[in-house]
């Protein structure tokens, strides 16, 4: 039998089932070469000291610190004791809490004027940071009496590598793991062809795993992480020039606009003008779709800059040409809303082979899950016959039995939402791969664009159409000034009062079991922590609060993912039809909903949601010509990052903007798609906002690479590292973005 090579050695074999358990099962690491690309964020130095001021709300971090002070306090009557310990960096202080019998052991051992390594879970109390029950491990001379010691002698130099650590695996812990792993970094495949290697200065692959975990000097660190960093850009545009060789291969039938046709009769009944972006960005999708490659584009435009209107113009050329189209969206409730904004759009057009339809006209089916089977059977005849031009549908189209005539068009809405099976099912329905149109209302930043979406043609729609009004950003700290948030309440009535509708979003339902067990655990933990503590605000519990309190006598609604599909329907009509005054309601609203006469939203708990999150649901309101009112309210204090972040938010209307801002604190975990793919994220080191010149220039060497030998026969180390570092998943989802 052939031998494990030694970076596809199990971690359970080198450091025990324990230790080899939490790394897979908390930090996704199973081999060694898994925990080698596991780098750590950053270095301390020995005798400087981290700074405690910068420390991040809610994350797992490890700071090396001094004791200043220690004291013990009682509490319910002297029954409960609590041991808070004030530890600095000189320039800033934190507080350490454990409690009940947690106390005895640090309260020996870590004595003022003693310095140790903390790792715990940032959080707030009282306004003050906080690590409640950090572990932690003594350094230096202090280090010879406690239990848990680091050898900072037998690391490095004088920088202590910090690793990215977890509950029950600290890094100093991670460090030893590496220790026992660093041998085998000998043996790793140099993926980095010799000629580009030498031509760029690089050391080889296995110096720089040494040097990046065991540092001697800060210019170690740097011939590592340059050396790391193209690994990964180079890897990943390997990846994407193959997927674009390979797709410049594939057939396609050209769908050409006719004249005269559907398209020429919708666009003579538009009753405005399209804007300059959406007359240069159809052009570019009509040169694509006359092609006989298949189109790969990514249409990616601000909320309500009218993607909507350039994609139904696509699908209806290629009916024109004799195709059928497929709008692929997210939710039920985004479908509906599509189909019944598409078939008012195309009025009489949308009614083909109807009585009273246009005799240029299609049928527009819906297709999805929760549909009857009478609607259900007679739309996937339609599809099947070709008597169906348009379908809109959710995951519902991509089932065995939906057969369509001749698919030429797939539009994907909202992509990060779909995994690659998804749509790689639905394009695979086609007699030939049918062209790709994929959109998205989260900004990309180029750097972005070029590593994600490297095998696509990118079209960016920056101009709102005429008619759409302003929004008003405003954060609400509903802790520190609750007179803020009776004022909101107040707005959302003006607005009402006006002839106005207004949205309430939570990130919670609220009817779960689940989350009620949830709010019982919490509820039992140490008294000092509750108020920091407390589950999301939830839908059914706010519209009831609104209902009783400052929006009664309103006409109040609920919305949310776990309703029937006919009562989300019926819901978001009536608020469609001007029947509900304010929705309250979970993301479910996030995309696609288009209600021109809501004005005002308000958001719950702001701080939990991201900032693309907050800017796609903002982009509710503001749709018709009175402005938008868009209020984040929040408990989060002043000075907090959340704080940071939706003040963010508030001051721009730049979605490119807060695409920037989003990833600069995300880091890169998810970039690649994370949830899609159902793999780690390959990217360690690289920072796709900073790296810019670094993706680019790898971009080219790859270009360069697989023109020359696309199928890597000549370089079989780097077709090794492909396959490890992008495996089948990884690969076919760069091939659909």
């Amino acid at each position: 039998m052939d031998r494990v090579p030694a970076l596809e050695e199990p971690l359970k074999k080198l450091l025990g089932g324990p230790t080899a358990k939490v790394m897979a099962e908390h930090l996704d690491l199973h081999t060694v070469g898994d925990l080698l690309h596991h780098y750590p964020r950053r270095y301390e130095e020995r005798g400087q000291l981290t700074k405690l001021a910068e420390l991040p709300l809610d994350e797992d971090v490890t700071v090396v610190a001094q004791v200043a002070d220690a004291r013990v306090h009682t509490f319910n009557g002297g029954r409960g004791q609590r041991l808070e310990i004030t530890i600095t960096d000189g320039s800033g202080r934190l507080q350490l809490v454990f409690f009940g019998r947690g106390i005895h052991k640090p309260h020996k051992e870590l004595l003022p004027g003693s310095r140790a390594m903390f790792a715990g879970k940032v959080s707030m109390f009282n306004r003050r940071m906080q690590l409640a029950h950090p572990t932690y491990a003594k350094l230096g001379a202090d280090a010879a009496e406690a239990d848990d010691t680091v050898d900072i002698d037998s690391w490095a130099g004088a920088l202590i590598p910090i690793y990215p650590a977890c509950k029950g695996l600290e890094s100093w812990k991670i460090a030893k793991a590496v220790d026992a792993v660093l041998p085998s970094a000998q043996e790793a495949v140099d993926p980095l062809p010799e000629t580009l290697r030498e031509g760029r200065g690089f050391v080889p692959l296995p110096e720089a795993l040494l040097k990046v975990h065991r540092p001697h000097t800060k210019a170690d660190i740097e011939d590592a992480r340059r050396r790391l960093k193209w690994d990964e850009a180079f890897v990943l545009q390997v990846a994407l020039a193959r997927r674009r060789h390979a797709d410049g291969q594939l057939p396609a039938a050209a769908r050409r606009p006719v004249p005269g046709g559907l398209l020429d009769a919708f666009d003579a009944k538009l009753p405005f003008t399209l804007t300059e972006g959406q007359e240069k960005v159809s052009e570019e999708i009509f040169d694509d779709l006359a092609t006989e490659h298949p189109m790969h584009r990514l249409l990616q435009g601000e909320v309500g800059s009218g993607k909507t209107m350039v994609a139904l113009r696509a699908m209806l050329a290629v009916v024109d040409a004799g195709g059928q189209a497929a709008m692929l969206a997210p939710t039920e409730v985004l479908a509906q809303q599509h189909h019944r904004s598409i078939t008012e759009m195309m009025g009489e057009l949308a009614e083909g082979g109807l009585l009273g339809g246009a005799e240029l006209g299609t049928k527009v089916v819906l297709l999805t899950g929760s549909m009857g089977m009478p609607a259900r059977r007679q739309a996937l005849l339609d599809l099947v016959t070709g008597e169906a031009g348009l379908v809109i549908g959710t995951h519902a189209l991509i089932e065995d039995k939906v057969q369509f005539h001749d698919l030429g068009l797939v539009v994907v809405d909202e992509q990060h939402r779909f995994g690659v099976e998804q749509r790689d099912a639905l394009r695979g329905k086609g007699k030939q791969p049918p062209h790709l149109l994929v959109m998205t209302a989260t900004p990309i930043p180029r750097t972005v664009a070029m590593t994600v979406f490297g095998d696509l043609e990118t079209s960016v729609l920056d101009q709102l159409p005429a008619g759409r009004s302003p929004i008003a950003s405003h954060v609400v700290p509903a802790q520190d000034k609750p007179h803020f948030l009776a004022r909101a309440w107040e707005r959302v009535r003006e607005e009402v009062d006006k002839g106005h509708q207004a949205y309430v979003v939570c990130p919670r339902i609220g009817d779960d079991e689940e989350e009620a067990k949830t709010a019982k655990g919490k509820k039992k933990a140490e008294e000092a922590e509750t108020a920091d503590k407390r589950p999301p605000l939830a839908v059914t519990e706010i519209a009831e609060q609104l209902k009783k309190g400052p929006l009664q006598g309103l006409r109040t609604e609920i919305l949310h993912g776990r309703m029937q599909p006919d009562d989300k329907d019926d819901v978001m009509r009536r608020f469609g039809a001007g029947e509900v005054d304010v929705l309250v309601a979970t993301t479910v609203i996030e995309v696609g909903v288009n209600v021109p006469n809501a004005t005002a939203m308000v958001i719950m708990d702001a701080d939990r949601f991201g900032v693309s999150q907050l800017h796609q649901l903002r982009g509710r309101v503001g749709r018709g010509s009175a402005p938008g009112l868009c209020l984040l309210v929040t408990d989060m204090p002043e000075a907090s990052p959340a704080r940071a972040r939706l003040n963010a938010v508030a001051s721009t209307l730049d979605g490119f903007e807060l695409s920037r801002i989003d990833l600069e604190q995300r880091r890169e975990g998810d970039v690649l798609g994370q949830a899609q793919s159902g793999v780690r994220s390959s990217l360690r080191m690289l920072t796709v906002i900073e790296d810019e010149d670094v993706i680019a220039a790898a971009r080219e060497e790859a270009v360069t690479v697989v023109a020359a030998d696309p199928e890597l026969a000549g370089h079989p180390a780097l077709r090794t590292a492909l396959d490890a570092l992008l495996d089948k998943d990884r690969e076919q989802y760069l091939d659909k973005g």
